[in-house]
């Protein structure tokens, strides 16, 4: 059966029904399946900055990470190695594309471009200068931005050596408090692009139980949710490692979830697919300090995958 999905002046999209009703439900990959299931059946079509989409606001997910569970998405091979790097280029306060490209990482080459920064404005900022983003907030929060070569040592807020401090001492891992933003108004004119994951709280249960809750205004679900997922889980990881404690949930709240036209082919294939079992992550070595970790800190067992899908950055 198809459906003929289209609004005024906008182009028309032909799906087929995607149910994936017959299947059993109970991994928690399903979650993620389910929600591009539900945006192609029930989504709104709209046609936005970057192009025409099918969207729904409002969506939860919960992935366990006991026993060192990683939910990387197995319905599709995840680059998990290019995600760490770009986490760890965030926990480092950088915001110079030129260090992920010189670790093969190429997500943010398009945002970094000279006429994408001309077309924010940000007329000043050297190609790959992505102003104050992610890094920058979660290390030094609003403190004034010059460029991605500036030392901003003891500059602004570092809101993840709060939260570990705090992660640290039982008398404080308790806290309600634990709260990181990368959502700055005071600063997002300056940004190539204004943060998409924007708030995350941590908690700590039964004295040693670690939990991240991620609220994300923006989902690109088709390649940038997986990568949110895999991400903040393996952050939890790290402080949890780093702190002394156990992972235990990911907690992820969608605001606009959202899948590009260009991409409705590809995940209608990955629907058909079943998940593999996640596999398990096991950091090797705890750092004294959050900025020394590498890649090589990181490995990940029994990641069973199905085939690459392929699909376009949009920017």
């Amino acid at each position: 059966m198809l459906k003929r999905l289209a609004k005024a002046n906008m182009v028309p999209i032909y799906l087929e029904d995607c149910s994936i009703d017959n299947k059993d439900r109970s991994h928690e990959e399903f979650q993620y399946l389910n929600l591009i299931h539900d945006v192609l059946q029930e989504g709104t079509l709209e046609s936005g900055r970057n192009g025409i989409t099918k969207s729904i606001f409002g969506s939860a997910m919960v992935f366990s990470l006991s026993g060192g569970i990683i939910p990387i998405l197995t319905t599709k091979r995840t680059a998990w190695k290019t995600c760490i790097r770009e986490l760890l280029w965030f926990i480092r306060g950088d915001t110079n594309n030129a260090h992920l490209q010189a670790e093969g990482v190429h997500i943010w080459d398009d945002n970094g471009s000279r006429e994408f920064l001309d077309s924010r404005n940000l007329l000043d900022n050297k190609e790959g200068d992505l102003g104050p983003v992610y890094g920058h907030q979660w290390r030094h929060f609003n403190a004034e931005y010059d460029n991605c070569d500036s030392d901003y040592s003891g500059e602004g807020i570092d809101q993840l050596a709060q939260i570990i401090e705090s992660l640290k001492n039982p008398a404080t891992r308790t806290s309600r408090r634990m709260i990181m933003s990368a959502w700055n108004p005071c600063q997002l004119d300056k940004m190539a692009l204004p943060p998409c994951h924007i708030l995350c709280q941590f908690n700590v249960s039964d004295g040693n139980k670690l939990s991240c809750s991620l609220y994300q205004r923006s989902g690109d679900i088709g390649l940038g949710v997986p990568f949110n997922i895999a991400s903040y889980s393996t952050l939890t990881h790290l402080l949890a490692k780093h702190c002394d404690l156990e992972a235990y949930e990911f907690v992820y709240f969608l605001g606009n979830a959202h899948i590009y036209q260009e991409h409705i082919e590809p995940l209608k294939e990955q629907l058909r697919r079943e998940p593999y079992e996640f596999p398990i992550m096991d950091i090797c070595m705890k750092r004294e300090n959050i900025n020394n970790y590498t890649i090589d800190d990181f490995k990940v067992k029994d990641y069973k995958f199905h085939e690459t899908i392929k699909m376009k950055m949009i920017a």
